[in-house]
C-alpha cells in the first residue's frame, strides 16, 4: 500500500506567519496555488491560507490586504497527516473534515502537500470518485 509520502506534492513553499496576506496573494499568483501553508519563526506549520480567504474574509470585509498579517487568519485545529502514513488514513482525514489540500509532516516539519491532484494521479478512478464524494459532501 502507498504511503503519503509516495503520492504527495514536494518542494511546498510556506508563508511565514508575519507576511502579509498581499505578499501571499503574489506568492500563490507566481506559483500557481490557490493556498499556502503558514509557518511561524520557529519553521512550524501553524494553519493554511487559501485564496478565497483573502477574498471572503479579507478584501470581501473591507480590510487591506497589505496590513493584514497571515498569521492573524489562522486558528484552530490543523489537520494533517505523518509522511509514513497509509494512504488510506490520508484519504480518511481528508473525507472526515471534508478538507481538499492535507499537510503532510515529517518530525514535526511539512515536507510535503497532497491536493486532490495528487489523489488523481495515483489513486485508482472508483477509489478517488469515493473519495472526491465525500469530501465534498455537504
Amino acid at each position: 500500500m502507498m504511503n503519503a509520502r509516495e503520492i504527495m506534492h514536494a518542494g511546498v513553499q510556506c508563508i511565514a506567519e508575519d507576511e502579509t496576506l498581499a505578499t501571499a496573494s503574489r506568492m500563490m499568483r507566481d506559483l500557481d496555488v490557490g493556498s499556502l501553508p503558514v509557518c511561524g519563526n520557529d519553521d512550524r506549520l501553524k494553519g493554511i491560507i487559501t485564496d478565497r480567504d483573502i477574498v471572503v474574509r479579507c478584501v470581501a470585509d473591507g480590510r487591506d490586504p497589505a496590513s493584514i498579517r497571515a498569521g492573524d487568519f489562522v486558528g484552530g485545529e490543523i489537520i494533517w497527516v505523518d509522511s509514513d502514513a497509509d494512504i488510506d488514513d490520508a484519504l480518511m482525514a481528508m473525507e472526515e473534515h471534508q478538507i481538499r489540500r492535507l499537510p503532510v509532516l515529517e518530525n514535526h516539519r511539512l515536507v510535503g502537500m497532497i491536493s486532490e491532484a495528487d489523489l488523481a494521479a495515483h489513486l485508482p478512478e472508483d477509489k478517488l470518485a469515493e473519495a472526491v464524494s465525500q469530501i465534498y459532501a455537504r
